[in-house]
Formats: structure tokens, sequence, C-alpha cells
């Protein structure tokens, strides 16, 4: 595994503090109407992506995920503004505009989407894990799903088929305890969702998923399993999410106060402390580091704001045309 350094600990620092300030700042344009649709953010869960990202090969490894999808990219290399003007349905987007808030997506940096239909991308992550390990390419699918998704059949058929073909694939559940408003406890027997892979005979297990450092030892034993011909491995991240499922959310089904409680073991500030507690940098320097990445933020900001709207003639653009179609009889 590779070490986790001081420089490690600085880049995960200013890593999640720049995730979770760029969504703040969705939060506060989506009030103004200026992004539209669902805003599903990712705010408490950022020590899940950080530990995986530290674990994962990025020049060859890929991501695939579900709707709350707006940093994941980020992490994988892709220009944040790109996924701003997106969110904000601008030509400069990801998507020239055309995905929005859960359609982000980047074939050059191997991130394979948000999906909106729950549990959609499960069978998607193992058709990508497939086609690696048909092509001999070394790569490792990383398919992430959130607590209500492993409800769905597809799931069970996918974790069938990669352990019978023995996929290089890392099944990952960020448990954050509600799908959509309903708590786990209310949807299965069992609350351990890790369990689910013990009917495969799949390598699973829980995971602290609020500690990037616990999730980045984890994360590379799967993927460290899969590479080598291991086959896929099911972690249940057991995490938290501060905001609602989306911003439409008014979260009748929990109190202030079970949130505030889990603010206590907040991922950026239990790497903050062993920043400060090992010497890594002072308070002064972190400051320098919030005041950097507020920067960040503004200038995706501001490129978002200026860029413009995608032209009409592009819709026919992206249409996929046969012209010589031949069930379509056209008549004079």
């Amino acid at each position: 595994m590779k070490k986790i350094t001081k420089e490690v600990y600085l880049k995960w620092y200013e890593d999640m503090l720049f995730w979770r300030k760029f969504e703040d700042k969705l939060a506060a344009v989506y009030i103004q109407q200026k992004v539209r649709g669902f805003l599903h953010l990712y705010n408490g869960q950022e020590a899940v992506l950080a530990g995986a990202l530290h674990a994962m090969d990025l020049t060859k490894d890929r991501m695939i995920t579900a709707y709350r999808n707006h940093v994941q990219p980020i992490g994988m290399g892709v220009d944040p503004k790109k996924v701003m003007a997106e969110l904000f349905g601008k030509v400069t987007g990801t998507s020239k505009g055309m995905g929005g808030s859960m359609h982000i997506f980047s074939k050059e940096h191997r991130f394979y989407g948000g999906h909106g239909i729950v549990g959609g991308q499960i069978p998607l992550g193992a058709g990508l894990a497939f086609a690696d390990k048909y092509f001999k390419r070394d790569a490792v699918t990383l398919c992430y799903m959130g607590d209500g998704a492993v409800r769905q059949g597809s799931l069970h058929e996918a974790f069938n088929l990669a352990m019978l073909w023995q996929l290089p694939v890392v099944f990952i559940c960020e448990n954050n305890g509600y799908a959509m408003g309903t708590s786990v406890a209310r949807t299965s027997h069992s609350t351990e969702i890790w369990k689910l892979g013990l009917g495969y005979e799949m390598p699973c297990g829980p995971v602290d998923g609020m500690d990037p450092a616990i999730v980045a030892k984890e994360m590379d034993k799967a993927i460290e399993r899969a590479r080598t011909g291991g086959g896929p491995t099911f972690l249940e991240m057991k995490t938290y999410r501060y905001r609602g499922h989306s911003m439409s959310d008014a979260q009748h089904y929990r109190t202030k106060e079970e949130v505030e409680e889990y603010k206590k073991i907040d991922p950026i500030t239990q790497v903050k402390d062993v920043i400060l507690e090992k010497g890594y940098a002072s308070e002064d320097e972190l400051k320098e580091i919030d005041k950097k990445v507020k920067s960040m933020v503004s200038e995706c900001e501001k490129f978002a704001e200026e860029s413009d709207f995608p032209p009409k003639e592009q819709l026919y653009d992206t249409v996929y045309e046969q012209e010589d179609y031949p069930f379509l009889q056209h008549k004079l």
C-alpha cells in the first residue's frame, strides 16, 4: 500500500475541503435557481472518496456511481470549472450542459458517470470490469451505490456474475443511513449491508467511512485482490450525509441533534486534527489552504456564470441519425 504521509494528509485536507465548499456553493446557487432540477450533495461523505483515490491507480482504474456524483470526477482529474458549468447547464460543461447534476461523465478520466436510475450503475460497473478482464487491461473498476440501491435485483445479478467470472471490480455501498428518507432498519431485516456478499462467497466487510486513512487501507486490499485475479469485493462504507437526500428534502425523518452528533466525527475535522497533532502544518498554514480553496470555488462559479448556454442547434448535433434507416417510408 502507498504510504499515508504528511503530503497525503495535506492533500486530503485540501481536497475534502474543496469538495465541501464546492458543493456548499452549489447549494447556494441552487436556491438562486442558477442550478435547476435535482441536486444531491455529498457533504459528510468525503472520506470515502479521498481514501479510495489514494488506493487507486488513476492512470487506468475506473469509477462509476449514482447521482451523488459531483466531486468524484473532480477527484479523478476532471476540471472542476467544467463540472460546475455542467450544473449551470452551460456549453462549457462536461456534457455541454446537457447532462446536468446527475449525469457528470468523463471518458478521458475514466469516470463513467452518475446515474439517475437507482442501482442502474451496478451491472454497468460489472460490465466495465468484464471488458477490462476480456481485453487484459489490468484495470480495476470501483462501483459505488447507496444503501437504497442494494434492494435492487440488479445488484444480486451483478454480484453473481462478478463472482462467477471473477471480475476485477470493487462494489462499495455508501451507507449514509437513509435511502432518501427511509432508514435501513425500515427496509431490511439485517442492517449489516456488507453481509449481502456472504451469500455469494464474496469477500466483504464493514468500513469506517468517516476516516480516509481507514478507507484507504481497506480499499487497497480490495483493489489489489481485484488486480491480481482474486475477483470482486463488497465493502459497506458506514458514513453520513449532513444535508438532505436532495435540495428538496425537508429532512423530517431525523433530528438536528443526530446530524450534530455525526459532525463530531467529520472527516475534514479528523484529518485536520491529525495534521495539527503531528505537526504537519500550523493553524496559519491551514488558513492559507482555506483561502486557496475559497478562491478556487470562486473561479469555478465565475467560469460557469460567464459561459454561454448551448445553442439550440446542439440538440440536433447530439442525436444519432441514420439517413438510410430501412424501416421508415418517406411520403412525397
